[in-house]
């Protein structure tokens, strides 16, 4: 044999050995067993150390995995509120029986669906809970976490915003239509901090406090947790439609890089996002994981094209509007860019204790643009925005916002004389500055500038948490105390910004807007769970709060659950109270704001709660909101792989905090009269807990997976919500508004309410899998939303469902090495076009083709996009 064919040999001998190892491989059955009661755990994971292999086990708790290699392995066995283990296996050793003890370490995840102590399966509790894993958010194509629920989980919504200054930045998102202000938002069961922003524009939401949910990358996340049912008598303040629990990852085997961009079929909205995760081993007893993240997205222009400007009266005959038949208007998604970097750590002490903590910081800039100023609107005599000589165009003012937030957790968790504990420490803020380009201020003249400061808000909160739990037999029980102090700050712009008339297009916040206000509260909270049979638990909850602003509040939560036919069918239902305290915006803020009223531009005036100004007008000082929630409903696992759940759900919310409409009055002897004229405002507004809300709905979910279907596996989801929101009886109207006649909350306002989001929504899950290609085809089908003119019900406008469809693929080359394409919005699916119905300011002449101030899904039409996702 010569020197070369003995290197083609010997090359040949070491591939075929390779080859073999690779290719040889074994199956390893077990069972997971409950440590506590020996029952089997149903949907536990087992994982090849490593790797992403992975199955979970059936409804007798039993697996089977195939090991692709002779060598002996690793399976790393989990199931949410027990301690992993980790078990090695070879060839010899086929049949396992695996024992998962509680974790008394998870106290405060949602999880435990009615008890902050014990966790349960979904089937087995009393209450309505998703658990969704990252793989399946990322599946709907969305980018945000925010945009991947709305099109996972049915009554969940949130849309793209759009020429709304701030809240084009932070869209409002809301659970089960009741507003951003009433889900509880937490990370890794730890309350998270809302943000800076109170939505004053005219969007879903309006007068709304919510989480900032760009703020958490996805690479960071393992899966969330939406728990669909009232929590305040365990969580607290703002749990009245439910909690989202945001768990993140704690990998330690592997690092993940992904790159993932898109573009609209119009050519707009580019977008390009990437992540890095990775974690390790910090000695033998602890554990890093680290996510950085970047995103980046130009933005989307849909206006409408009304070649005339009726709103001034002038015709399509004009020379600019010739040129510029859209008026200028750009009307999409804002420009953005966004960093992140966020981590998850714990480190096992002595004494079985372990200290552990997270938390993360996210840099996010944005560009909205304003309504344009047509230069026969506001003039530019200075040549401030134009050059001397040049014919002037008018201009587009930028709203730039600059979003700082940060969360911090650091706790120490254990157990000791078989008590679990969890004492921790959390403290997160939102900051949002803001910068108006490209505008000027018309009272300065040739001085003025055209970039000014406008100001900004921040909101902080510090928490502290003890948590703790014992099981005695079949009675859990667990207590826990939080303190919690909050900061709310308003800071001023530049005097540029604010003096004589201020900056077109958003006035600077002024020195009297200024605030720097604080409040804490204490809270306790007793929890039991008890089973009084193998089928039937019943459990109970009481939470005490007493706030440093407006007093105290008891809350509390019964329920129970029955299991039937051998754990196939369960039936379960809770009763709870809740209440949701006046957030500190709510209750401090102020500005003076340009915006679309009825057609017209107008600067408008928000007085804080404490003004004498509104206390003037007999507006009371805000209190809680107060809940009362039933939920009843069934769920089952027919088999191994198919899963049903329905759930009946009502909502009542008394006094609940709106955001009123604009009170004016052109009688300058009246109250409201005098007040407009000596502020130099056309429009006053205010905070007031004006309404009492009624929700009546149905969550169904179905799933049915590892069909097999040819050479692959085919699964599918359905599910979908129903929600009816009524407002109960009339508006608490203060006196002296009331006796001028004026309405504080028209039809309009109302409407933003109960049909700004769909009636109902219904998503269709197609996944098909064959080898290592991936195809999902999702339909999601968004229900009718209705604006109510502000006087004239003639003038309404419904507009219409729609269904929106997505295909994403993805195919593994290898371990390593996956690639993605997929295309949002197939069928280039828009919303219905306004109809202004002879009222110009429905469209604000013709300015705006599709709905904004009610939204379904958006309008940027179909996006095809695609990614490169590597592992090692």
């Amino acid at each position: 044999m010569d020197k070369k064919n003995y290197k083609i040999f010997l090359l040949m001998a070491v591939f075929t050995i390779f080859s073999g190892k690779i290719m040889a491989q074994y199956t390893v059955s077990g069972k997971v067993f409950d440590g506590d009661t020996n029952d089997p755990l149903v949907g536990a994971n087992v994982v090849i150390e490593g790797t992403s292999t992975g199955v979970t086990t059936d409804l007798n708790g039993e697996f089977k995995i195939e090991i692709p290699t002779n060598d002996p392995s690793n399976l790393i066995i989990s199931f949410v509120g027990y301690l992993k283990e980790s078990v090695l296996v070879d060839s010899n050793n086929k049949q396992l029986r695996i024992v998962l003890k509680s974790d008394v370490l998870s106290l405060g995840t949602v999880m435990v669906t009615g008890s902050r102590f014990k966790p349960r399966t979904i089937a087995d509790s009393p209450v309505p809970i998703d658990n969704i894993k990252i793989e399946d958010m990322q599946q709907t194509g969305q980018f945000s976490v925010d945009k991947m629920l709305t099109y996972t989980v049915p009554s969940y919504n949130s849309t793209n915003q759009t020429i709304s200054d701030a809240t084009a930045h932070f869209d409002p998102a809301d659970l089960r239509n009741l507003g951003p202000s009433r889900t509880l938002v937490l990370v890794n069961g730890k309350r998270k901090n809302a943000s800076a922003l109170v939505y004053v524009n005219e969007t879903p939401g309006r007068g709304e406090v919510g989480v900032d949910m760009k703020s958490i990358p996805a690479a960071a996340i393992e899966r969330v947790e939406v728990l669909r049912d009232g929590a305040s008598a365990q969580y607290g303040s703002d749990a009245i439609a439910g909690v989202v629990n945001i768990i993140l990852k704690e990998e330690t085997e592997q690092s993940k890089f992904s790159v993932n961009s898109g573009i609209t079929t119009e050519g707009d909205g580019f977008r390009i996002g990437s992540d890095f995760n990775t974690g390790f081993e910090v000695g033998n007893n602890g554990f890093i994981n680290v996510t950085a993240s970047f995103y980046d997205q130009q933005r989307t222009n849909r206006p409408g094209t009304p070649g005339e400007d009726v709103l001034f009266g002038v015709g399509p005959d004009n020379s600019w509007i010739q040129q510029n038949p859209d008026l200028g208007m750009t009307v999409g998604i804002p420009e953005l860019t966004s960093s992140n970097a966020f981590y998850n750590s714990r480190f096992d002490l002595k004494g079985g204790a372990s200290l552990y903590s997270f938390g993360g910081i996210t840099l996010r800039k944005g560009t909205s643009y304003a309504i344009y100023r047509t230069p026969y609107w506001v003039p530019d005599p200075f040549n401030l925005l134009h050059e001397s000589g040049t014919t002037y165009q008018g201009f587009q003012p930028t709203f730039n916002s600059d979003i700082l937030d940060n969360t911090l957790t650091i706790g120490i968790d254990g157990e000791r004389n078989g008590w679990g504990y969890d004492i921790s420490l959390t403290s997160g803020r939102n900051e949002v500055d803001y910068t108006i380009g490209n505008t000027l201020n018309p009272s300065l003249g040739a001085d003025s500038p055209t970039n000014f400061r406008a100001g900004g808000y921040e909101f902080g909160h510090t928490v502290s948490n003890l948590d703790v739990g014992k099981q005695f037999g079949n009675l859990v029980f667990s207590a826990g105390t939080e303190i919690r102090f909050e900061n709310f700050v308003a800071t001023a712009g530049e005097e540029a910004s604010y003096v004589g008339g201020g900056a077109q297009s958003f006035p600077g916040l002024q020195p009297s807007n200024e605030e720097d206000a604080i409040r804490y509260n204490v809270g306790v909270y007793a929890d039991l769970a008890y089973d009084v049979s193998d089928n039937l638990l019943i459990g109970g909850a009481v939470r005490y709060e007493n706030y440093s602003d407006f007093g105290s509040n008891v809350n509390w939560k019964f329920n129970a659950r029955y299991k039937m036919l051998d754990d196939i069918l369960t039936l379960r239902s809770s009763v709870s109270t809740g209440f949701r305290a006046p957030s500190l915006h709510q209750i401090y803020f102020s500005n003076v704001q340009t915006l679309v009223v009825d057609g017209q531009l107008q600067n408008e005036g928000t007085f804080n709660n404490l003004s004498p100004v509104v206390r003037s007008l007999g507006v009371p000082k805000l209190k809680q909101e107060k809940s009362f929630n039933i939920t009843a409903g069934i769920a089952s696992n027919f088999a191994n792989n198919f899963s049903f759940s329905l759930d009946y759900y009502h909502i009542e919310v008394d006094d609940r905090i709106v955001f009123s409409s604009q009170i004016t009055s052109n009688d300058t002897t009246s109250a409201v009269g005098s007040i407009l004229n000596q502020q130099n405002i056309s429009a006053l507004k205010f905070f007031i807990n004006g309404a009492n809300t009624v929700s009546d709905g149905v969550d169904l979910v179905i799933g049915y997976d590892n069909i097999i279907l040819g050479a692959g596996d085919l699964s599918l989801t359905l599910a979908a919500n129903y929600n009816n929101m009524e407002i109960n009886g009339t508006i608490n109207t203060p006196a002296p508004i009331e006796e001028t006649g004026i309405n504080i909350f028209n039809r309009e306002e109302r409407s933003r309410i109960t049909s700004a989001r769909p009636q109902d929504k219904v998503l269709l899950g197609i996944t098909y899998k064959i080898g290592d290609f991936t195809a999902t085809l999702n339909n999601t089908r968004f229900g009718e939303v209705t604006w109510r003119h502000p006087e004239d019900p003639d003038k309404d406008q419904v507009f219409s469902a729609k269904i929106i469809t997505d295909l994403n693929m993805s195919y593994k080359f290898n371990d390593n090495l996956g690639a993605t394409l997929g295309v949002n919005n197939l069928f280039d699916v828009y919303p219905d076009e306004i109809d202004p119905k002879g009222d110009p300011g429905t469209d604000l002449g013709g300015r705006f083709r599709y709905p904004w101030e009610v939204n379904q899904f958006g309008f940027m039409g179909t996006m095809v996009q695609a990614g490169i996702n590597l592992k090692f």
